[in-house]
């Protein structure tokens, strides 16, 4: 009796307990978000708050099979869990129904399944381990070279279904691979396409290519590194390609609608006619989140009583807009208690991968970490307008049986592995 007890308190509850929050708090916004005025009937599938619930309780089923398993299981089939979860990739080329301009989804009947979503897992297990193999060097460039193909492949997969969002996702893995190694030199070169990249568009090619150069004198004047005139010629050429470059890939690469959504971030288009047209078409759920969020001030206007939410003002507002419900809702206070307890979440997934005897697993918790709080950054950045608008679901709050499994699985494999953590010496 004792040893049994034993082994359920082997597994971290703090990460359970922040799990089932954010979970339950998520289907009480979807409640409010999905709700129709009628009267509520919790089990009522036709409704997404009652599909929701479902899901939920399946996925208490599918908690018991992942903790069940043997941890040695996850390492050891995570390269055959890897090829399979591709080929259900390659398979929504063939099956795949199309939702919205992305064939992401398999239709069973009147259900969808997303196979994107466990992607993320799959590649977390595949990362974690081909980068804790004894013969991976992560400093050696054709260890790298391999990593970053393990990566590329789903995001590509992804990207050739039209799901952008997801695709980005995949970026995740650079915060993984930097705590276990790499270079230095990828974070300055990702930090420097970005700032480029940005001033280019918004102030020009030449303002960009000044502050390169800018940028370069001040490496040169305080780095210890020495860096000879060749080799600072070849960089201001590689910024200039970069950001001339950058304007071409933004004026006859990128479709109209993605063109339009980084204009409106960046402000980049000053005509008040056309902003007025922007918030009115492809900017108008964004237009109405913000609304809902500011108009809950403080303390919010408390549960069901959002007028924006019960108006449905914001459409698909139980799915990727579901904070602007939390905020309309429940306002300053409710968003915090949200926030704080995703970052308690990620900080502890962060502690307990720390604390990890194996590099699989603690590579592994890096991968969840990481990949939750692209989530959750995106998210809620582009609900507030913070960022350009790219649907992607908020982690185990936005609505979605999918989303919801992926996310379990990612994480309860995580808090698997670390229960068994004392095993691996």
């Amino acid at each position: 009796m004792g040893r049994e007890t034993n082994r359920y308190f082997k597994f971290d509850w703090v990460t359970i307990i922040l799990f089932f929050l954010l979970v339950g708090f998520g289907w009480v916004n979807i409640l409010s978000a999905s709700n129709t005025g009628d009267v509520i009937n919790y089990f009522d599938v036709s409704q997404p708050y009652g599909k929701q619930l479902a899901f939920i309780l399946l996925t208490l089923v599918l908690i018991v099979l992942l903790l069940a398993v043997d941890a040695k299981f996850y390492e050891r089939f995570s390269s055959v869990i890897y090829i399979l979860s591709m080929l259900s990739l390659i398979g929504l080329f063939i099956f795949g129904k199309n939702v919205n301009g992305a064939t992401s989804w398999y239709a069973i009947g009147g259900f969808t399944l997303q196979p994107s979503e466990f992607a993320k897992a799959a590649t977390a297990l595949a990362v974690a381990k081909y980068v804790s193999d004894l013969n991976t060097e992560i400093n050696n460039l054709k260890d790298q070279l391999r990593t970053f193909v393990i990566i590329l492949i789903p995001a590509f997969l992804v990207l050739l279904q039209n799901d952008t969002g997801s695709t980005i996702v995949y970026g995740a893995f650079f915060f993984v691979l930097y705590r276990e190694g790499l270079p230095k030199i990828y974070l300055i070169l990702s930090v420097l396409v970005v700032v480029l990249s940005v001033f280019s568009l918004k102030f020009g090619a030449i303002i960009a290519i000044i502050v390169a150069v800018v940028s370069l004198i001040i490496y040169k004047v305080f780095s210890k590194a020495k860096q000879t005139t060749l080799q600072s010629i070849f960089a201001i050429i590689v910024s200039a390609v970069l950001c001339f470059g950058i304007q071409f890939f933004y004026k006859s690469i990128l479709k109209q609608h993605q063109k339009d959504r980084i204009s409106l971030w960046l402000r980049l288009e000053k005509d008040p006619k056309k902003l007025e047209q922007m918030k009115r078409t492809f900017a108008y759920n964004l237009n109405e989140s913000e609304k809902a969020i500011s108009s809950g001030r403080f303390l919010g206007k408390g549960f069901m009583e959002g007028t924006r939410t019960t108006g449905k003002f914001v459409p698909e507002q139980h799915t990727d807009y579901i904070f602007s419900t939390v905020g309309e809702e429940w306002g300053f206070l409710g968003s915090s208690i949200v926030v704080i307890l995703f970052v308690l979440l990620l900080l502890r997934i962060l502690y307990l991968a720390e604390l990890q005897k194996s590099q699989f697993s603690r590579v592994y918790g890096y991968s969840v970490a990481s990949i939750i709080f692209m989530h959750f950054m995106i998210n809620i950045g582009m609900v507030m307008g913070l960022i350009p608008t790219i649907g992607i679901p908020l982690p185990m709050f936005s609505y979605g049986g999918s989303g919801l499994w992926a996310f379990t699985i990612l994480l309860f494999v995580f808090i698997k592995l670390d229960s068994n953590k004392i095993n691996e010496w």
